[in-house]
This record gives C-alpha cells, sequence and structure tokens, in this order.
C-alpha cells in the first residue's frame, strides 16, 4: 500500500473515532499513529490530515452541506461523513495533491470501509465541491457557488 494511502487510512480510522469520542480526543493523535504506523513519512502526512481536517471542521461541514442537497450531514454515515471531510480538506488547503488523486482515494476509502454505494455519493459531493471552489486545471478561478462563495472565500 502507499504511503499516503496507508495515511488516508490511519486518518479516517482517527477521524472516525474523533467523531465518536469528541473534540479531546484529538490530543491522542500522535500516540494512535505511532501505535499503528512505523514509517514517520506516513504518521506525518496522517498527522497533517488529521490536525488540519479537525481545525477546518466547521468551514469544510459548511462546504459539504452547500452541495449535499438533501443530505444533513449529521445523519450521514460515519465514515462517509469523515471520508468527505478529509478529502475536501486536501481539495481546499493541500494544493501539492492533484483534486483527482483526492477524490479517487476517497472513493475507494468510500468503497472499503462503508458501503458500495458510498463510492457514488463520496464522488458526487466532491465533484460539486471541486467545480465550485477550487483553481481549474488551468489555474483559473473556478466559479463561484449560487451563494457567491469564491474559492478564494471559502
Amino acid at each position: 500500500m502507499k504511503k499516503r494511502t496507508r495515511a488516508r487510512e490511519l486518518t479516517l480510522q482517527f477521524l472516525y473515532q474523533l467523531d465518536l469520542r469528541g473534540e479531546d480526543f484529538l490530543a491522542e493523535a500522535g500516540g494512535f499513529l505511532r501505535a499503528e504506523e512505523s514509517e514517520r513519512s506516513t504518521r506525518e502526512f496522517a498527522l497533517h490530515l488529521i490536525r488540519g481536517t479537525a481545525e477546518h471542521r466547521p468551514e469544510l461541514d459548511r462546504l459539504i452541506r452547500e452541495v449535499a442537497q438533501n443530505w444533513d450531514i449529521e445523519r450521514m454515515a460515519v465514515i462517509d461523513r469523515n471520508v468527505l471531510r478529509m478529502a475536501t480538506f486536501e481539495l481546499m488547503h493541500c494544493s501539492d495533491i492533484p483534486p483527482k488523486v483526492s477524490i479517487n482515494e476517497a472513493i475507494e476509502l468510500g468503497k472499503r470501509y462503508s458501503t458500495q454505494n458510498s463510492g457514488g455519493f463520496i464522488n458526487g459531493v466532491l465533484d460539486k465541491i471541486k467545480d465550485r471552489y477550487t483553481k481549474a486545471d488551468d489555474g483559473t478561478e473556478a466559479p463561484s457557488s449560487s451563494n457567491g462563495v469564491s474559492a478564494a472565500d471559502a
């Protein structure tokens, strides 16, 4: 398994626990990662994703809510919700990761750890976020959403 794929898997496991146990559990991230992974670079990338997703959670949840029509984020499956949060963090705050990579990795995590239908749901939500809020492949700004929020504002 590739290092970043493994880091995303560990991140999802930790975000799942964080979602269920509360924000105080965030302090346990380093210990969790040391217990689960020996490769330092994998742990560092996972910790970056965990901290970034937790720090930006209100923004990430807002973006997910805006595009996931007829879905209440609190009622989504815990795995799907956290895959979407992590991948949205990557799309919005990790310019070194191509959007296609973030989306494909998220789809695979959803399929592996949630339901077969999760892949399509995750793909649909993340495609909308990518189209509305991230830069196009040619470097130009993506069009703003119907509420006037551009990628720079998000």
